[in-house]
């Protein structure tokens, strides 16, 4: 669905990652796609265009990414 490189729009909101908790706010971090990570269910690997308390790199559902 998602190409590597794709710039996309991601929703974080109530999200735990890496210890770091997201709050509802984070409805639209920018990152770049880097690969898919899973098939079932679709999952990706986001970079993160600006890093959360050291979190850079998230895998998230496809539901969850836009094209930004």
């Amino acid at each position: 669905m998602y190409e590597a490189n794709l710039r996309v729009k991601v929703d974080l909101s109530g999200l735990t990652i890496g210890g770091v908790h997201f709050s509802q706010n984070v409805r639209e971090a920018l990152g770049t796609v880097v690969r898919e990570v899973s098939a079932e269910p679709v999952v990706y690997e986001v970079e993160l265009l600006f890093s959360f308390k050291g979190v850079r790199r998230v895998e998230v559902p496809a539901e969850r990414i836009h094209p930004a």
